[in-house]
């Protein structure tokens, strides 16, 4: 999938998410909001001008968010997060976001009453993508704007010796037996067994 596969996930099966920023004393501060538009490197969201968060965005210009589907079972849900900066456009695209979420005319039911709000970008960073619908899991990364894609979890280098014990503590068996066993990142979990177990210290963490 490419990056606007994924927006439209967090827009269109998510919608609400937790974001994370940081208030006047350097102290984490989480609140939930809609994601209300996409395109295909960008999306979109709006607060009001009185609010701390609309001060912490201005301040800061970076947000963190993490989100999931909604379902009872987990193994049915999918989760995306996303890390990066964010820059204020004002009023544009607000008429945009009334239409397209209907239920924003109930909160602010007047054009007045809509003055308090301005709309935020999320321009710029990276994304992680977690879907327990498949077996094994899939994951993937994903980067927004001109965002370099930084890499994370773990590799098998040259001094792997193939004794298979990374293979048996792997909880999603995405390690390919060869010389050296190979990773798919695709399906791993991050859990860090395989550099646990493995006694010639050939996985190293990235």
């Amino acid at each position: 999938m490419e990056t606007k596969d994924y927006l439209q996930i967090l827009v269109e099966e998510i919608h609400s998410v937790v974001v994370a920023t940081v208030d006047d004393n350097g102290l984490p501060a989480t609140r939930v909001i809609d994601i209300m538009l996409h395109d295909d490197e960008s999306v979109y969201f709006l607060t009001a001008k009185g609010k701390a968060f609309y001060k912490q965005l201005t301040d800061k210009g970076y947000i963190s968010l993490s989100g999931i589907t909604a379902g009872k079972d987990s193994m049915a849900k999918k989760s995306i997060s996303i890390a990066g900066s964010v820059r204020n456009i004002g009023s544009e695209t607000l008429d945009k976001i009334f239409e397209v979420n209907p239920y924003m005319a109930t909160i602010y039911p007047t054009v007045e009453s809509r003055t308090a709000l301005e709309v935020f970008c999320l321009y710029k960073g990276q994304g992680e993508y977690f879907d327990l619908t498949t077996k094994p899991i899939t994951r993937a990364s994903f980067a927004l704007g001109e965002s370099n894609l930084q890499k994370f979890g773990y590799l098998i280098t040259d001094d792997c010796t193939a004794c298979g014990k990374c293979v048996e503590n792997c909880p999603t068996n995405c390690i390919e037996e060869s010389k050296p066993y190979v990773i798919h990142q695709e399906n791993c979990l991050h859990c860090g067994n395989c550099k646990e177990v493995c006694q010639e210290e050939a996985v190293i963490k990235i």
